[in-house]
C-alpha cells in the first residue's frame, strides 16, 4: 500500500467522489437541495449496512453481555422531560447584527467557556459570514430538540420531540430487558437508530447534520467499577476502528473539559479523527453514572433498579456509553481509504476500503464482450452474489474497468478471458497491489471468502 499524505484528501474530493459514484446526493437537489440534509446512494447504502452490521457483530452478537433494543423515534415527552434535554440540552447562540447570521457562540475564535458552560465571546471578534467586528449578540441558550404535534390540534398539550440520542429508550427499558433476557451485572443494551438535532452550524458535509444515525451501547455496571468499564470501552471502541481500516495516525483520544461536559456526563473521552479541517469528534465514551436511571425513577414512579439476589439488595447501576456517528463512520472510512497514485493510464483513483466493509467485493469482467465469455462471466456473477454484492461490467476496455471498481473501493476484480475457457480458470486483481492471481474457476468462491471474511 502506498504512502498517502493527508493534504492530498480534501473534502471537496470526498464530495465530488460521493456524487459521482453514487455514495452520497444532496437531498432534494432538483428542488435546490435542502441546508445540510444527504440521500445515501447505492454505494452509500451498502457501505452503511456493512459498517452497522460489523458494530452489531462486534458489540452484541459476538458477546453474551450485550443484547439489542429497538425503541420507538417518537415517545412520551415527559421522557425526555426527565433526562434532562428539555431543559439543558442547549447550545450558546449568538447573532451578529449586521448579517442577522446566527452561530454557535462556543465555536467563534477565541470564545471561552467559564464555570457553568457560560460563554464569553471576545468584543472585537469578527462575524464569519460578513467580517463585521463587534457585531455579536450575547449569547443564549438555544435547545437543539425539534417539536412536533402528536395528533390533529397543534398546542402545548400535544407537543412531543426528535430523539436528540438514542440512549434514553434503553433507559426507560431497561428492567423489561433485564428481566426477559435475565441479565446479570454487567450486561448492555445496544441500538442503531436515527437521531435529530437542530444544530445551529451544521457542515462540512455529512459531518455534522440535523438528521444522523447513531450507534450506542448503554452498558449497565455495578457502582464502583464505572472506571474500569470505562477505560475498558475507550480501548474497544478505539480498537474497532482500526479493526475497520481506520490509520491509527488519524486516531486519539480527547478528555472532554468538565466545563465542557453534556448535562448528564461524569466525564467523557471522545475518539477523534484528524478530518481535512482538523481534528473532530468521532465517537463519545461518557461515564453517565446513575444520572438517567435515577430522574427516570424519580419522574415515572417506577423501579429501574438491579436486584442482586445474593446481597438481597436494589442496586441502581452505573452506566457507561459508547456513542458512534454511523455518517462519521462512513465519511471517515471514505477519507481514510482516498488514495491517488500515477499509473500508465495517468492518475489512479483509488478507495482502499477494507474487505469486509466495501460495498462491491468483486467485480466479474469479461475481457471482450463477445459469447461464450459473456455466458461464463455472467454465470459466475450469478454464483457469487448470493453470498455477496457483486457487480457485472463488460463496458469499455479492460483498464476503464478496472479505474471504475478502484474508484469505489471493490477489493477484487476478476477477468474471464479466452483461456478460461479451456484451463477452467480465471484472473483475480487484488485492488491495491495489482497482483493478479490465476485461481481455478471451482475455488473462486473460496478464494475470495478467505480474502473477505479471513
Amino acid at each position: 500500500m502506498t504512502i498517502r499524505e493527508q493534504h492530498t484528501v480534501t473534502m471537496d474530493k470526498i464530495v465530488a467522489l460521493c456524487k459521482r459514484r453514487g455514495f452520497v446526493f444532496p437531498s432534494a437537489e432538483i428542488y435546490g437541495g435542502f441546508a445540510n440534509a444527504y440521500d445515501f446512494g447505492p454505494l452509500g447504502v451498502e457501505l452503511k449496512r456493512n459498517v452497522r452490521d460489523h458494530w452489531w457483530r462486534t458489540m452484541v452478537q459476538s458477546r453474551d453481555d450485550v443484547v439489542g433494543l429497538e425503541g420507538a423515534i417518537i415517545t412520551n415527552p415527559r421522557v425526555w422531560v426527565a433526562s434532562g434535554h428539555v431543559g439543558s440540552f442547549t447550545d450558546p447562540l449568538v447573532e451578529c447584527r449586521n448579517c442577522h447570521n446566527r452561530f454557535r457562540a462556543d465555536n467563534l475564535p477565541g470564545a471561552t467557556i467559564g464555570d457553568g458552560g457560560t460563554v464569553a465571546v471576545p468584543p472585537d471578534t469578527p462575524c464569519p459570514h460578513c467580517g463585521q467586528r463587534g457585531q455579536f449578540t450575547e449569547p443564549r441558550d438555544f435547545n437543539m430538540m425539534f417539536k412536533t404535534f402528536v395528533g390533529v390540534v397543534e398546542e402545548e398539550a400535544t407537543v412531543a420531540y426528535l430523539p436528540p440520542e438514542t440512549a434514553q429508550s434503553m433507559f426507560i427499558n431497561f428492567a423489561n430487558v433485564q428481566t426477559t433476557a435475565r441479565k446479570k451485572l454487567p450486561f448492555g443494551i445496544a441500538q442503531i437508530r436515527k437521531s435529530f438535532r437542530n444544530e445551529i452550524t451544521p457542515g462540512n458535509f455529512i459531518f455534522r447534520t440535523r438528521e444522523f444515525e447513531q450507534m450506542e451501547l448503554e452498558y449497565f455496571v455495578r457502582p464502583g467499577t464505572e472506571d474500569e468499564w470505562f477505560a475498558y470501552w475507550r480501548q474497544a471502541r478505539m480498537d474497532w476502528y482500526r479493526a475497520i481500516g481506520i490509520r491509527a495516525e488519524n486516531l486519539r483520544f480527547y478528555d472532554t473539559p468538565t466545563a465542557e461536559l453534556a448535562h448528564y456526563s461524569k466525564g467523557t473521552t471522545d475518539i477523534q479523527y484528524r478530518y481535512p479541517f482538523g481534528w473532530g469528534e468521532l465517537e463519545g465514551i461518557a461515564s453517565r453514572g446513575d444520572y438517567d436511571l435515577r430522574h427516570h425513577i424519580e419522574a415515572s414512579g417506577e423501579q429501574l433498579s438491579y436486584f442482586d439476589e445474593e446481597t438481597r439488595e436494589h442496586i441502581v447501576p452505573y452506566v457507561v456509553e459508547p456513542a458512534a456517528g454511523l455518517d462519521r463512520t462512513l465519511l471517515i472510512l471514505l477519507l481514510d481509504a482516498y488514495d491517488e497514485e500515477p499509473d500508465n493510464q495517468g492518475l489512479r483513483t483509488v478507495l482502499r476500503l477494507a474487505p469486509a466493509i466495501a460495498p462491491v467485493k468483486a467485480a466479474i469482467l469479461p475481457l471482450a464482450k463477445k459469447e461464450p465469455l459473456t455466458a461464463l462471466a455472467r454465470d459466475l456473477h450469478a454464483g457469487l452474489k448470493r453470498r455477496y454484492l457483486v457487480q457485472y461490467d463488460d463496458t469499455g476496455n479492460i483498464g476503464r474497468r478496472y479505474r471504475r471498481q478502484d474508484e469505489i473501493g471493490t477489493p477484487f476484480c476478476v477477468t474471464v478471458d479466452f483461456d478460461s475457457l479451456d484451463d477452467h480458470a480465471v484472473t483475480v486483481r487484488d485492488r491495491d497491489s495489482m497482483a493478479q492471481d490465476r485461481v481455478p474457476i471451482a475455488e473462486l468462491e473460496a478464494f475470495l471468502r478467505e480474502k473477505i471474511e479471513g
